[in-house]
């Protein structure tokens, strides 16, 4: 039986991640980067298709985990008849691509087993396994090498390798396994407690920086080092999610590769950290994006590859039976040649808040603003794929036009600032393109019978997207028709006290099945809320959400309120950016003195 999503936590090292169950297997792990092909990928197959377990032998144990305060250095106690120890896991942050699992004894002897199965090409490629001495092996396949050093005595067990052995109280054993080319000579051994504490202190110095947000801090800190992870450090390039094809329905055929950066998740993402003061990582998301799109504005993407590639073509892994038999396995997305016209908004948005909040300008970025600007007036008119990529004909969504009416309101703002005439000037054109964007949005998404505005233009569907009109200003709170919108949301895509994104059993968007409820669009109702005064439900709800995550306090997109379960992919920036923002709106609200970590309006 496959492993509850949720029964995950995340190692990473901002390059890469896995993910490692309760029970101590290591399902998921791409070396070198989030997005290349996965040497352990039993979480979309089974244990032949590549993990990594250590465990105690005894059936049955007790276990219990946490992150160490402050870090991503994850920590398993298990309880078993004749003692205690505890499995310390983490990615060193000093070497680029390499996971460190420590076995300590804790109390009385504990017997351990491991088993490691490696598979290269996402489970598909077993290995030409070597050992070079009694506690070094390594694992060749093509253009890839990984060299496992342990204490342990090792042995091969059909196309595996396996160990018994025994630890102690105050007894420390030490597995380090680390990627390489193999053309390279095999790499010097690294010292495993040295590389503990180099790990600690650079999750601890990162998260001691978070600002106090009331009774939220803890909750936000975990959020904020899993956004942290999620960053590919060599280019400031941040990913949707580690995994992809974690299914949206159970057995459903919605799955998809989240291991890219999207535009709109990562202006999110990079509001959230200059929210709680991280201008570094602002600064550096920033220039990835002004390497990334610089060109032909008609060719603008919707997403890019960690270091700003372009070509991300979508194809499937049939030898993977995917999680809990929810085919097909996707790797790549072919939305990324998707036309989504709320990205333009996110990103002025973004940058307008960047300038704000001290970030200095770029002249780059002000020759790339004069190029996008007039291509954006040619084309709002047009239908898109809209927020959530369907997969069938373009259609006009209310929230698009919204957040190309976003993309010029900001930029208006800013040039009207402007010492220059022929800024100002400019400025008063966006400002113009502005008004007939709203008035468009407001003849054409509306709709008087519902007393709401729709998904799309003409339709009567509603969606959770239209909340974004009353947090990016677009009309405010108190307006009859916000209200309205936001009274018939709750009415049609509540489930359980969650938010559906829109009703995918009765959408025509190109895909079969449902999905579960759609983490970041509660929060976003949560947010709606404290505009509208509601902050006691407003408090319930994100205390509902917060309930949600995983003992160590992880979240994935979706969840299920029928079978009580995560789906989608896992860990989720999305979600992990609502809990950032929820939590900052609902402290200007309860502790009203700004301080560092607070803006006049936080929107996701």
């Amino acid at each position: 039986m496959a492993v509850l999503i949720e029964d995950y936590a995340l190692l990473g090292n901002c390059r890469t991640a896995a993910l490692v169950a309760r029970d101590g297997s290591l399902d998921w792990l791409c070396f070198p980067r989030f997005d290349a092909p996965a040497c352990f990928a039993a979480l979309l197959g089974d244990s032949d298709n590549g993990r990594w377990k250590i465990a105690p032998s005894e059936s049955g144990c007790q276990s219990r985990r946490s992150y160490r305060h402050g870090t991503l250095i994850l920590e398993t106690l298990f309880t078993t008849s004749t003692g205690q120890a505890m499995l310390i896991e983490f990615m060193p942050m000093e070497t680029d691509s390499s996971v460190v699992r420590m076995v300590v004894g804790v109390e009385g002897i504990v017997e351990f087993t491991m088993d490691l199965a490696i598979r290269f090409d996402y489970g598909s490629t077993v290995p030409w396994v070597e050992k070079r001495d009694p506690h070094t092996m390594t694992a060749v396949a093509g253009p890839e090498m990984l060299v496992l050093r342990t204490p342990a005595e090792l042995h091969p067990l059909d196309h595996h390798t396996a160990s018994r052995f025994t630890v102690k109280a105050g007894q420390r054993l030490g597995f380090a396994l680390a990627w390489q080319a193999s053309h390279e000579p095999v790499r010097e051994s690294f010292d495993v407690e040295q590389a503990l504490k180099q790990t600690e202190t650079f999750w601890r110095a990162f998260s001691d920086r978070c600002p106090d947000v009331g009774p939220w801090t803890d909750q936000v800190k975990r959020s904020l080092i899993t956004l942290k992870a999620m960053t590919y450090a060599p280019t400031g390039g941040i990913v949707a999610a580690v995994t992809t094809s974690l299914p949206e329905q159970v057995g459903g055929e919605r799955n998809w590769d989240y291991r890219f950066c999207w535009l709109r998740d990562a202006t999110m993402t990079l509001l959230a950290f200059m929210n709680l003061g991280y201008y570094e990582e602002a600064t550096a998301w920033r220039n990835w994006l002004l390497r990334s799109v610089a060109g032909n504005p008609e060719q603008i993407q919707i997403m890019y590859g960690l270091g700003g590639e372009r070509r991300l073509p979508e194809y499937q892994l049939p030898w993977l039976s995917g999680y809990e038999g929810s085919r097909p396995v996707r790797i790549g997305n072919g939305a990324a040649t998707q036309m989504q016209l709320d990205v333009y908004g996110e990103v002025a948005d973004a940058m307008t808040q960047a300038l704000k909040s001290g970030l200095p300008r770029l002249p780059r970025s002000t020759e790339i603003q004069k190029v996008i600007m007039p291509f954006l007036e040619s084309v709002w008119r047009l239908p898109d794929a809209g927020i959530w990529e369907i997969r069938s004909e373009p259609r006009h969504f209310t929230h698009s036009k919204v957040m190309a009416w976003v993309s010029f309101d900001r930029n208006a703002g800013v040039l009207a600032q402007s010492d220059n005439p022929q800024d100002r000037e400019r400025g008063r054109h966006y400002r113009k393109v502005a008004d007939e964007i709203h008035a468009d949005v407001c003849r054409n998404g509306f709709d008087a019978q519902l007393g709401s505005f729709v998904q799309t233009y003409g339709g009567k569907e509603l969606d959770a997207s239209l909340l974004q009109i009353a947090l990016t200003g677009f009309l405010p709170v108190d307006d009859p028709r916000v209200s309205g919108t936001v009274a018939q949301i709750e009415r049609s895509l509540m489930h359980d006290g969650l938010l559906l994104r829109y009703d995918s059993e009765r959408s025509t968007d190109g895909l079969s099945g449902s999905e579960g409820t759609f983490l970041v669009c509660s929060f976003w109702l949560a947010d709606v809320y404290v505009l509208q005064g509601r902050e006691q439900e407003a408090s319930d709800l994100f205390d509902r959400l917060c309930g949600l995550c995983n003992d160590v306090g992880l979240l994935a997109e979706q969840y299920d309120p029928r079978d009580g379960r995560m789906l989608g992919n896992f860990p989720q920036a999305f979600s992990h950016i609502g809990i950032i923002n929820t939590a900052l709106n609902l402290h200007r609200v309860v502790c009203p003195v700004k301080t560092r970590a607070t803006v006049d309006v936080v929107a996701p």
